[in-house]
């Protein structure tokens, strides 16, 4: 379908050409052709990002007689930056349509020269409620005239508590206007303003109800508290091309993450309500011209900013609200582009994620921490890519040159290279070098690292045959090592199940039809110099699946004999370097 076949007039078809847009998006193809032709309320529900804007302000503007000054639309919305960004899109789409103006009324402005304005007339106002309110408190704002209300982002001004102010403003108005409710969810509350001040509204439902951005994908990283603002680093160092929002829960949450990001080196900026609105502007003016790369941010100053191209939305830690939730990955996926929403949560907050794929009918993808090899190999790729669409500024180099191959003459191309790799990557180098160990927490809900699901601790699941490894937490060993351990003796692609990390040994799962490429493969293992024990856990019947003794009401002594006994015997069977197990036993002391 195309915008001609919408039934839109020839002067707003000229600004939507001129604007760009090739064809109409869905919310636009189901909401523009109703307002068009029926006088009736509307309820619309879709994510941020989907066209909204267009969708009502075309059949609005079209509907606009400009003989007269007074206000014939009130469009309003719940932040001061929304209601720019909407007031603009409005006079770019009305461009080619003469005498028509909008004016956006705000709170944080000069209010005598929004006065001034309205006084010279306008025929939509762009408003956020409580200016509203004030202005027409002041007998300046006369709405007597109104035909058409929209509530844009309505679930975002009833949670920041405008429920009272927007229903001062529609008693206000006169009550054969009609109202179009815009949202992303369907509250208690839109139900409510719904009831009271709409009348036999239609409902165009885009994608469905309270469902998350269709093209946002839901992953999660489990680790302990400790360990969030580092893995807020590794997942940020893992996308060098991230461009993203990272939602914190307290104002002092999200400066202190802020400062931090900004202290290691990152293009990072916080927006909280501690700050003046002339800050909030800079900031967001810098981060929407991709000046900054990271805006650390809370819920209530996030609210309503409309951002093209967010390449993540980070949760640092998951909001109390599922709505909320909604509403911070619906940062990101805009436009029928591709989004991520990352969530960096500990094990308390599982139910939580449970609750929010119950609400948006997703599920979410459990991840594992990116390794430091993993990340320096991406940085270092950023670093080439950057080098090789470089653009030699010949003529404003050519005066400089003589004097730089002078002093470079020494050092050949390799060493030219290494140099330069090494100071547009040093820091990424020097920080994994040495970075801290993240462990990925138990987690009783999912029993183990692998999957999700299981059975009792001691136990391997249903057609999985469990191993014992003869290391442990003690020896900085941990599911990534088990993994890559398989991977290098294997040579195979093997499905790993659960794993089961203690502070001497571990154990892991792999399916039955696998379990002989373990056995054949890992009888002889060397790690790190050392000979060690890889064996099936099961001894005898199915009754004694190991974690041997710990399964069966032994007490802790005699769990820990039997392993020691165990572990020596599978020494003396690799002929263990004496010296080599006594420097192990001096480095664990």
């Amino acid at each position: 379908m195309t915008f001609e076949q919408l039934g839109i007039c020839k002067p707003i078809l000229e600004a939507v050409d001129e604007l760009g847009f090739a064809s109409p998006m869905p919310i636009q193809e189901a909401v523009i052709p109703f307002l068009l032709t029926q006088e009736r309320d509307l309820i619309a529900l879709a994510q941020t990002g989907t066209g909204k804007t267009a969708a009502y302000g075309i059949p609005l503007l079209q509907s606009i007689d400009v003989s007269s000054p007074l206000p014939r639309a009130v469009v309003l919305c719940p932040t001061r930056e929304l209601c720019l960004q909407i007031a603009e899109d409005l006079k770019d789409l009305s461009r080619h349509i003469e005498g028509l103006h909008v004016l956006p009324v705000y709170g944080g402005a000069n209010i005598e020269s929004q006065i001034r304005a309205l006084k010279r007339g306008t025929h939509v106002i762009v408003a956020t409620p409580g200016r509203l309110i004030d202005l027409m408190e002041r007998k300046v704002a006369d709405l007597s005239m109104v035909e058409r209300v929209v509530l844009d982002e309505a679930d975002e001004m009833l949670n920041m508590g405008f429920s009272e102010s927007i229903d001062a403003i529609l008693e206000g108005i006169p009550h054969s206007h009609h109202t179009q409710l815009f949202s992303a969810t369907m509250s208690k509350e839109i139900a409510k303003i719904a009831n009271n001040y709409l009348q036999n509204p239609e409902e165009i439902v885009v994608g469905s109800r309270n469902e998350g951005a269709e093209h946002v994908n839901h992953e999660y990283y489990l680790v302990q508290a400790k360990d969030k603002y580092p893995a807020l680093k590794r997942v940020v160092d893992f996308y060098p091309y991230i461009y993203a929002i990272i939602f914190c829960r307290t104002r002092i949450e999200t400066q202190e993450v802020a400062d931090a990001l900004i202290r290691d080196g990152y293009n990072a900026e916080a927006l909280h309500g501690d700050l003046s609105q002339q800050q909030r502007d800079l900031t967001m003016q810098k981060f929407r011209q991709h000046n900054t790369q990271l805006l650390v941010a809370t819920d209530v100053a996030a609210r309503g900013l409309d951002v093209d191209d967010l390449t993540h939305v980070i949760n640092y830690g998951l909001p109390d609200d599922v709505e909320n939730y909604t509403h911070r990955s619906g940062r990101t996926g805009r436009a029928g582009k591709k989004g991520t929403s990352i969530s960096i949560i500990h094990v308390k907050e599982k139910g939580k994620v449970r609750r929010i794929e119950d609400t948006i009918g997703k599920a979410f993808k459990a991840k594992t921490m990116p390794e430091p090899k993993a990340i320096c190999t991406k940085q270092l790729y950023k670093v080439i890519d950057r080098l090789e669409r470089t653009e030699v500024a010949e003529e404003e180099i050519a005066p400089f040159l003589p004097e730089v191959m002078r002093k470079l003459d020494w050092l050949d191309k390799e060493d030219i290279v290494k140099r330069l790799v090494t100071m547009e990557f040093g820091r990424f180098l020097s920080y994994y070098a040495n970075a801290p160990e993240i462990v990925q927490p138990q987690d009783k809900a999912s029993k183990g690292v692998g999957r999700r699901g299981g059975t009792c601790h001691g136990e391997a699941e249903p057609g999985y045959v469990r191993f014992f490894i003869a290391l442990g937490k003690r020896d900085n060993f941990y599911a990534r090592d088990i993994i890559g351990v398989i991977n290098r003796y294997t040579g195979k692609p093997v499905e790993i199940g659960r794993i089961d990390l203690m502070t001497n040994f571990s154990f892991f799962e792999v399916p039955e039809e696998q379990a002989d490429i373990i056995e054949r493969t890992m009888k002889h293992v060397n790690i790190k110099g050392r000979g060690v024990a890889v064996d099936r856990a099961e001894q005898g019947s199915k009754k004694n699946h190991s974690k041997p003794a710990a399964a069966k009401g032994d007490g802790q002594q005699s769990l820990r004999r039997k392993t020691t006994k165990k572990k020596n015997d599978w020494q003396r069977f690799f002929q263990t370097d004496d010296n080599q197990t006594s420097k192990n036993k001096k480095k664990r002391k």
